[in-house]
């Protein structure tokens, strides 16, 4: 894999115009990866999820370079329908195009042609990956005083046209004091098994809100892996949320950094799995100050021999007083060849806190479908009936009642 690494480097900067700095650091990024290489189950945040293993099973010849210089076509038929919405579309890996129709002008700022200045201060080899092989990468900033009136929908998009066996994009998103963003990324793939490495950085000035719904339902053979990196100042809310069903391997890596004194974070999820899929969410939430506030729910639903992951952490600065955190998974497993698998962990040192975590799994509850047959129903819609309200429990947090009705209909919750 190695030579292959060099070869695709050598590839990429001879096809783009880098500065000697940018080739440097970009360099250095490659250099760690191949030092570190994929994460395996040695390290304690793959334990659950080997990266190598899954890769080397499933992807022939993995390659790294890929060339963005041809335009794609885009499809209308991938378009959410009865959303009115905003876009920004890419297809395999570059931006074709960015419709803010809804939106003033001034009011938004769009640079689709940055360069890596520097090096993410985060020891994560497939951010060195991703720092590596990503040729430019896109940023929007919301101005002082602003909310988008329409959510913004970034679709992620493969096709049969992509050579390259991997995609790396990178996102920041700049949210200015009292401004507001409603994000949805939504996932269409029809490439047949690539590894896609995204790496979105969102930064929360004061008052600032930011509600992100990651939507992956469309079934594929890719190996994804998404890093979001949040920082949030004083008063500011973000709330996520995750549909984690379509790919054939997915782990969404969520580090929260709540920097500002009344900032709050709310992440929550669902699984839905068959087959053999393979998804993880980990979460660390960092109140690194008093008086912030956090809370997590995942849920899923596992049948066939598919298997999920759970790793969420509360970390607790020893000044961060007055800290409430809150954390839960459960998972109902449909048949005994199912996996799931949860590692809640509190690292707290701050004394006058309030925080708890907990995790369950098992069947259905057999007392529960008896009850709902004896009043008319038969297995099956009894079955159906009680993994409606047990996943309708996470989805109901969803604050905007649009974005809520659409994942109802995506998932077919009532």
């Amino acid at each position: 894999m190695e030579e292959q690494l060099k070869i695709d480097f050598k590839k990429l900067i001879e096809n783009s115009n880098f500065s000697k700095k940018n080739v440097e650091i970009k360099r250095k990024n490659l250099d760690n990866f191949i030092e570190k290489g994929f994460p395996n189950k040695r390290e304690e945040n793959w334990k659950f999820s080997d990266l190598n293993q899954i890769i080397s099973k499933n992807i022939e010849n993995l390659s790294f370079y890929n060339d963005l210089s041809k335009p794609n076509k885009i499809e209308q038929s991938i378009f959410i329908d009865g959303l009115e919405h905003n876009k920004l579309v890419f297809v395999n890996g570059r931006i074709e195009k960015i419709e803010l129709d809804y939106e003033e002008k001034n009011k938004i700022e769009v640079i689709d042609d940055l360069v890596l200045e520097k090096s993410d201060n985060i020891s994560n080899s497939l951010i060195f990956l991703n720092n590596a092989f990503v040729s430019k990468y896109f940023k929007l900033i919301v101005k002082k005083n602003y909310s988008l009136k329409k959510p913004l929908v970034i679709y992620n998009i493969t096709n049969k046209d992509l050579v390259s066996k991997s995609i790396n994009l990178k996102i920041d998103i700049l949210l200015e004091e009292n401004s507001s963003l409603k994000l949805v990324e939504f996932s269409n793939d029809k490439s047949t098994t690539n590894f896609i490495n995204i790496n979105c950085r969102f930064d929360l000035h004061k008052n600032s809100i930011l509600k992100n719904y990651k939507i992956d339902n469309n079934s594929n053979s890719n190996i994804k892996y998404y890093f979001n990196n949040i920082r949030q100042d004083t008063d500011s809310i973000s709330e996520i949320f995750l549909l984690s069903s379509g790919s054939e391997f997915i782990k969404n890596e969520i580090n929260c950094n709540l920097s500002g004194k009344y900032a709050s974070a709310f992440v929550n999820g669902i699984f839905i799995l068959n087959e053999k899929k393979h998804h993880e969410i980990k979460t660390s939430i960092n109140h690194l100050v008093e008086n912030t506030k956090s809370y997590q729910l995942i849920k899923g639903v596992l049948e066939d021999t598919s298997k999920a992951v759970y790793q969420g952490k509360i970390f607790v600065e020893a000044k961060a007083q007055k800290t409430d955190g809150y954390q839960l998974s459960k998972a109902i497993l449909l048949n005994e060849n199912t996996e799931f698998n949860a590692k809640p962990e509190l690292e707290i040192y701050a004394d006058d806190v309030k925080c708890s975590h907990g995790s369950a799994s098992g069947n259905l509850n057999e007392d529960s479908i008896f009850y709902l047959m004896s009043r008319g129903l038969n297995y099956k819609e009894a079955k159906k009936l009680l993994i409606n309200g047990f996943l309708l429990d996470v989805v109901e947090k969803i604050t905007d009642n649009e974005i809520k009705n659409l994942i109802k209909n995506i998932v077919s919750l009532k």
